[in-house]
């Protein structure tokens, strides 16, 4: 098998590119960002999240390459959320997982996993966070989420989604911060140096599963979720508002066509 085989078989699902970039920016947060506490949590969260999907697989008979988005969970979770207790791991990997098999519509599950997991386990025992401010201001970190995430959007075929979110919220604050309060423009793409914003946009909020299937039903979606978004940074001052948002708007996915 040559290298252009092995590739081409590679790029083939959009899960295998989500596996190795959420790698690459949890292996890069570890050696330049020091996070410790991420290596550490993703070492619990890891064999959950298979765990669960495993007796999935063996109870309702799937395939065996649906590990693929317990993998994909586990990544993310560990990259977005925090806490200190070792069974608050546990949880948020056990429910992120079974969560997709628990809670279904027509078939599908209502929720992102990675999403479902963290708010459920902050809402029921408020001992864990979202950690959005621990990216730094590495620009070649950013651009790299950024494109990576635009690749996969376009093999997934969910670049709209993405993409409609951060241009709708990109132009709230744009007219908010600098045209009615007046700050500058560093402000504004100072906000938008942030990572976990973009893997949300990029890894999360574009999930196929559970999204709209209509291209002008995602737009919608997204740019509601945007508007949400901004009215909770804003007003309320929620600047992890973008998960929360997609956790109670997702029941509502379900009802578009």
């Amino acid at each position: 098998m040559n290298i252009k085989s092995i590739s081409g078989k590679l790029f083939r699902d959009a899960r295998n590119l989500q596996i190795i970039f959420l790698s690459v920016f949890l292996i890069y947060g570890i050696w330049a960002l020091d996070w410790t506490a991420e290596a550490q949590n993703f070492f619990i969260v890891f064999p959950v999240a298979a765990l669960t999907q495993l007796l999935a697989i063996w109870h309702f008979r799937l395939s065996a390459d649906s590990l693929k988005s317990a993998v994909i969970s586990a990544l993310g979770i560990s990259i977005l959320f925090r806490s200190d207790n070792m069974w608050m791991m546990i949880f948020v990997a056990f429910a992120a997982i079974a969560g997709k098999f628990l809670i279904r519509f027509r078939g599908k599950h209502i929720f992102n996993p990675g999403n479902f997991g963290i708010i459920l386990t902050i809402l029921l025992f408020q001992d864990g966070w979202i950690s959005p401010g621990k990216w730094g201001s590495s620009v070649i970190l950013l651009l790299m989420i950024a494109s990576a995430g635009l690749m996969v959007l376009f093999k997934a075929g969910r670049i709209d989604t993405g993409v409609s979110f951060l241009i709708t919220l990109f132009i709230l604050d744009f007219f908010r911060l600098i045209i009615y309060q007046g700050w500058t423009a560093d402000v504004l793409f100072h906000k938008y140096m942030n990572g976990s914003l973009l893997l949300f946009s990029f890894f999360m909020i574009t999930d196929p599963a559970t999204t709209p299937n209509h291209p002008r039903a995602r737009i919608i979606w997204s740019a509601l979720i945007a508007v949400i978004t901004f009215s909770l940074q804003s007003f309320m001052q929620i600047h992890t508002a973008p998960l929360w948002t997609l956790f109670f708007i997702s029941p509502l996915t379900q009802f578009l066509i």
